[in-house]
């Protein structure tokens, strides 16, 4: 009897968190497409489309990858936020290039390389030490 209420009480517990992270998940998603209508509207209110813009949107759109992605698979890859990473330095870089010193550039510079040697480190992993399959019911989605 006991062990199935603790069963029962796991059972709440790990649908509860499922749900809130799919409510957080939908947030995520619903926020990032304000922020890519809101970004839009002040591009046509400019009517100049420039690289940090268009570096922002793929930001948006990588960010709602992530999020599909998660929901289809119950998994977060760590590579989607190394990208994304890679992605916010480069549009750093690009839109504050003439204010930062020489030492700055090679700093950020310098962390783009090397979240590209950590995506490339967890590509070669992938495919030299490949995860075992989990059966579906283990991760909690469906």
């Amino acid at each position: 009897m006991r062990e199935k209420a603790s069963q029962a009480a796991i059972d709440f517990g790990q649908k509860a968190i499922s749900s809130i992270e799919f409510v957080g998940l939908i947030v995520i998603a619903i926020g990032t497409v304000v922020a890519m209508v809101q970004d839009i509207l002040v591009i046509a209110g400019v009517g100049k489309v420039t690289l940090g813009d268009l570096l922002l949107m793929f930001l948006y759109l990588e960010i709602l990858l992530m999020v599909r992605h998660y929901l289809v698979s119950g998994k977060f890859p760590v590579r989607y936020h190394l990208f994304i990473g890679m992605v916010a330095l480069a549009r750093y870089l690009i839109l504050d290039i003439k204010e930062m010193d020489s030492m700055r550039m090679l700093q950020v510079a310098g962390a783009i390389f090397i979240l590209g040697l950590a995506v490339l480190v967890i590509r070669i992993g992938q495919n030299r030490f490949p995860s075992i399959p989990e059966d579906d019911n283990s991760s909690g989605h469906k």
